[in-house]
This record gives structure tokens, sequence and C-alpha cells, in this order.
């Protein structure tokens, strides 16, 4: 069964609300007539476009996703003013650029609280809601520096490989009992934003993807890896591409 329009119904969380891919996906969604919960630590930028939204469709919610206890009490707020959580978007990080010879114990770990921690936390939130009624829609937001760390990146490429993981290890706990939880990784690509580059993408022609990808119901793609406006397919030897080929899984997805 389609569950699209009952993604579109419910309370999209975004994480990572208040600047660059966040904003951009949050002013997407609202676009297409979602209900949107934006969630950040810094309250000024949520409650500007909290201003600008159309009436009804966006919640700015200030915590600190690192905060597990902030957390639960950011999703009991969601809950509460705009209903059931049908989708997440766990597109919030840190990335402090600070080479490995200055990082402390603290400092790393700080960033893997965040960002694999609030991962996490928002999930099991979100899961809460999606359990109850077995339908529900999860994206984390990946990069590639967890498999080609780049300098001055050790907490943040470290952190982010394991949400890749993490990303896995929900598929492998409820691809079979929730199959209508459908889950997805996706690397978005290098954006023009303050954790991107000058020359990057565009965050608002990306999320035109991620928004798409987010209200995506199909389970045939539950488990797929998305890079930019695309599928990408897992490492594989010739046998297996071949298996695959025969047996129609090398599916592409085009978002674009």
């Amino acid at each position: 069964m389609d569950y699209s329009q009952t993604l579109a119904n419910g309370v999209v969380v975004v994480t990572g609300a208040s600047a660059g891919l966040g904003r951009a996906l949050c002013q997407d969604l609202m676009g297409r007539g979602v209900r949107v919960a934006g969630l950040a630590r810094s309250n000024a930028p949520l409650q500007e476009m909290a201003k600008d939204a159309p009436e009804g469709l966006f919640l700015p919610v200030a915590v600190d996703v690192g905060d597990p206890l902030a957390v639960t009490e950011a999703f009991a707020k969601i809950r509460s003013e705009m209903g059931a959580v049908s989708v997440l978007i766990n597109n919030a990080a840190l990335y402090p650029r600070r080479d490995l010879l200055e990082e402390t114990v603290d400092s790393f770990m700080h960033t893997v609280q965040v960002n694999l921690g609030g991962m996490v936390a928002c999930t099991a939130q979100a899961l809460a809601d999606m359990v109850e009624t077995g339908v529900g829609r999860i994206v984390n937001v990946t990069t590639y520096a967890g498999n080609r760390p780049a300098p001055t990146a050790a907490a943040y490429s470290v952190s982010k490989g394991a949400c890749r993981i993490y990303t896995k290890a929900l598929l492998a706990d409820l691809g079979d009992r929730f199959p209508d939880i459908i889950i997805n990784e996706w690397i978005p690509g290098r954006l023009n934003t303050a954790m991107g580059i000058p020359e990057g993408l565009d965050p608002a022609d990306v999320a035109r993807w991620g928004g798409k990808l987010a209200l995506m119901h199909d389970r045939e793609i539950s488990g797929m890896t998305f890079a930019g406006d695309r599928s990408v397919q897992p490492p594989a030897g010739i046998k297996r591409r071949i298996v695959n080929r025969i047996l129609g899984r090398e599916r592409q997805i085009h978002l674009g």
C-alpha cells in the first residue's frame, strides 16, 4: 500500500533546521503543504522562519539534539501542538574543523554526542509514533567523510561514519517487523553552506531532492542509499551484479 499521503498528512521533523540544508528542507516541505517541526539550537532563525511560514505549517523548537532529555521534551511539544510524527529527517550536525592534536576527549565526544547521539535520540522519539501506526519515514543525512576522512575532521568523520552504520542497524532491527517504516541514508553532496564550500551546490536545489525523498513511501526503496538526486548501488562483485540484473534489483531512483 502507498502511504505517501499518510506521511504528508502527518508531521515532518527536520533537525538542524535553523540554517543551510535544514532550513531549505523546511521551506521546501512547507511549499508542498506539509506541516513541519524545525529543531535547532538557535532559536532566533527558527522564529524568523516561523514569521514567514504559512499559517499552521511550521513549529519552531529550540533544542540541543545532543541532550536526550531535551529531545524527549521537544517531541512532547511537537505531539501536543501538531500531532504524531510521520517523517524524521536527521540533518543536524557539527563540523568543528579541529586538528586531531588539538582535540580533547571532551571536544571530540561532544561532536559525537550531537551528530550520532542526536540522531539516536530523535529516531527513538519518532519511532514511538511510527511503531504505533506501523507507518513512517526516516531519512538520515550522512556523508562520505565516514569512509574518506578529511584533515581536521576526525570527530566529524567518526561520528558520521557511525551514523551510516546506525542506519543499517535500524534496517536490521526493524525491516522485517515494520516494513512500512521506510528508512534511507541520504548523502546530499557538498553544499554552499557554512559547513560546506563556496562552490558547492545551492541548498535550495538540493532540498527539493530531499523533500521528495522524505515523502516517498515505497517498500522497495527501504535500505537504499541516495547520493544527491539519485539512488546508488552498493559495491558488488561481477557475479552479484549479474544476479541483481537478472532479478531486477538494479533499479535506480531519480529525485530530480
